[in-house]
């Protein structure tokens, strides 16, 4: 049993990670802005407040040993103006385990090396902002000390997990093109007892 902070809880993709940590019987501690949005539930210990405040990521994150973030952009700054408060009180605490949700938007280009994927051909979005505040967070995390990994989901459908998918260090996988909500927090959710892609990137994709 571990003791496990988690940040985004009520997003699609935060859901059900916390669903997956109150299956395997772990203590889940989640930080929401509306408490309304969540279900109570045994092992579920639920603090209202906000990721732009360190003093509920700090009250988060006591007595923890993990930390999954499913935060997303929101359309502000919130991704790049959070991060570095998470970091702060990750250190003040004493954890090193953090495992947060990006975009493919920022793994490296397979057709230009040097760029990231949305600098080049690659993407097919035309709005670059949501890639920019994520690159922003990598950015940070790898200045960190942490050991982060960053998941990165390419077009992200709701649906269960099938467990059927491919990921790969820093690139999306070839051919590519989308990945389940279930599939992306069940990766994500694993990846506290996994150690494979820790300080790195990671694609996901069928």
């Amino acid at each position: 049993m571990m003791r496990i902070g988690i940040l985004g809880a009520t997003g699609r993709v935060g859901k059900k990670v916390v669903e997956y940590a109150l299956q395997d019987g772990h203590r889940v501690t989640a930080l929401v802005r509306d408490p309304g949005k969540i279900e109570p539930r045994a092992g579920l210990a639920i603090i209202e407040g906000s990721a732009l405040s360190k003093e509920d990521v700090g009250r988060v994150l006591q007595k923890t040993e993990a930390v999954i973030s499913a935060l997303n952009t929101d359309g502000t700054t919130t991704l790049s103006a959070s991060t570095p408060l998470i970091i702060e009180a990750m250190h003040e605490v004493g954890i090193k385990r953090l495992i947060t949700i990006g975009t493919a938007g920022i793994l490296q280009s397979r057709t230009d090396p040097h760029l990231l994927r949305y600098e080049s051909s690659e993407s097919k979005r035309r709005s670059t902002r949501a890639a920019e505040e994520h690159r922003r967070m990598y950015e940070q995390l790898q200045a960190s000390g942490l050991d982060w990994t960053i998941v990165c989901p390419t077009y992200l459908p709701d649906g269960e997990a099938i467990g059927n998918y491919r990921t790969e260090r820093d690139v999306l996988p070839e051919g590519g093109s989308q990945i389940s909500v279930g599939d992306t927090a069940e990766f994500a959710y694993g990846q506290i007892a996994d150690s494979r892609y820790l300080r790195a990137r990671v694609g996901i994709a069928y």
